[in-house]
């Protein structure tokens, strides 16, 4: 690759797992209903201007932060290292590959310590820290427990024009991959990357960017999930469910996609594997697979292949959006007849008794 990212000399920085994302949103009591109401996350503390939210089984100060502004976009994709030395390490990491940082020995949010900004090489705003506050852990708290209740925050999913390029800053950072799907050409249009052990803390989705796809939330079980889609439709909100309930392909979780007033996507999920070993295989999967997004064959709305956040630089600013030059993953699975792609050269479903291509339909795009 001519735009290889070079690996630094020095050491990453040991990284536990993602941990929290700080959103901007304009209007701030919507999204308190949005987050709290709805979906039933956690106030920590809040204000005027932010609202800071953790889930049932967390101890850190907050998963997820709310604040008031202008434009509605990522401010910070947050991960935890595992001593304070590290945020040193990721300092210096950052600096040998030239990009701009910013830290901040009393954080830049309530409840987080001495942390790292960085505008990283794919132009995401990323942190990172080690020092925080506790707070109550609520997993037993079942006096507080809703029949949708969100558990844990699983992963963040970003989309950049490059994924193979994406994808080797993150292993030389010290991410692992679990995950991806390509085409006979060699195209890689996404890949899933993990550092505490599950499918993934953070996915790369080919596409123009930097832009947030979606953060994801867990719950204990499928029926965590379906009571939120009942609840939605109660409340007269089955607009902002955007995909699913479903089961994945790629991860083998159970999904549930919508969508915040903002427009901001969240991931309810459930389900996935084990992945900690080092020598954790690698699942390829062909493009063409119509199991890949939705292991019933569910076709994927086009909304959510071309629709995604802003990212925010160091001083507030939407980053430039950058053109995927790469085939995208929807022009080569959905027809101009608006008929789902399933395999090539499979018209009569012959392939180990499967169904053919196009056996079902897609969105007209």
């Amino acid at each position: 690759m001519s735009n290889e990212i070079p690996k630094p000399s020095v050491p990453a920085p040991d990284i536990l797992r993602c941990a929290y994302m700080e959103i901007v949103v304009t209007d701030l009591a919507k999204s308190r209903a949005f987050y709290v109401d709805l979906l039933g996350l956690h106030v920590t503390e809040e204000d005027e201007n932010a609202i800071y939210l953790r889930s049932f089984e967390e101890f850190i100060h907050h998963n997820l932060v709310l604040r008031k502004g202008p434009v509605a976009a990522v401010a910070a994709f947050s991960y935890r290292v595992r001593s304070p030395e590290d945020v040193d390490k990721a300092e210096a990491y950052y600096q040998e590959l030239g990009c701009r940082t910013e830290r901040r020995k009393e954080g830049f949010v309530k409840g987080i310590g001495d942390s790292l900004r960085v505008e990283d090489p794919l132009g995401f705003p990323y942190e990172f820290f080690h020092e925080t506050e506790h707070v109550e852990r609520l997993h037993m708290r079942y006096d507080l427990y809703s029949a949708g209740e969100l558990v844990r925050l699983d992963h963040f999913n970003q989309v950049t024009p490059d994924v193979p390029r994406g994808r080797k800053y993150l292993e030389d950072l010290g991410f692992r991959v679990t995950e991806d799907i390509k085409d006979a050409e060699g195209t890689t249009y996404a890949a899933w990357m993990h550092r505490k052990g599950t499918v993934h803390d953070t996915a790369l989705t080919g596409g123009n960017g930097p832009r947030m796809h979606h953060v994801a939330f867990s719950t204990h079980e499928k029926h965590n999930i379906i009571q939120i889609c009942d609840k939605m439709g109660a409340l007269r909100m089955s607009d902002r469910i955007e995909r699913g309930p479903g089961r994945h392909g790629v991860s083998n979780a159970f999904y549930l996609y919508i969508l915040d007033p903002d427009g901001h996507r969240v991931e309810i999920y459930t389900q996935d594997y084990y992945t900690g070993d080092p020598d954790n295989p690698v699942i390829t999967w062909d493009v063409h697979d119509n199991q890949r997004r939705d292991w019933w064959g569910n076709p994927v709305v086009p909304s959510w292949y071309t629709e995604a956040s802003l990212v925010l630089d160091l001083d507030g600013n939407p980053q430039e959006v950058a053109k995927r030059e790469d085939t995208s993953e929807m022009e080569v699975t959905i027809g101009a007849d608006g008929f789902s792609y399933t395999r090539a050269d499979d018209e009569s479903g012959s392939y180990r008794g499967e169904a053919a291509k196009g056996f079902k339909l897609g969105n007209l795009v």
